[in-house]
């Protein structure tokens, strides 16, 4: 699976401000999703909120494995500092 459908399925899905998508394999993906939306939200609602638009390519096995790590645009900024990005 491509990784711009991914990219392209929570954009339009989510009001979120950033998607980063990385996979090695095609199969296995790492979302990181930025949006103020995750202000209000428990973790299990950020992770409800990212496979809900996703479920489709996970049911079909298109995604097989997913890591997800959401953000607000305030912690994106303070989480890039300390990744040196």
């Amino acid at each position: 699976m491509d990784k711009q459908e991914i990219i392209a399925k929570l954009k339009n899905s989510l009001n979120l401000d950033d998607v980063h998508v990385m996979t090695d394999d095609g199969s296995h993906f790492q979302v990181i999703a930025v949006g103020e939306m995750f202000a209000e939200l428990s973790r299990v609602k950020k992770q409800q909120a990212i496979y809900a638009p996703l479920a489709e390519f996970i049911n079909d096995n298109r995604i097989h494995a997913l890591s997800i790590k959401t953000y607000t645009p305030t912690e994106w900024q303070r989480e890039r500092k300390l990744m040196g990005l």
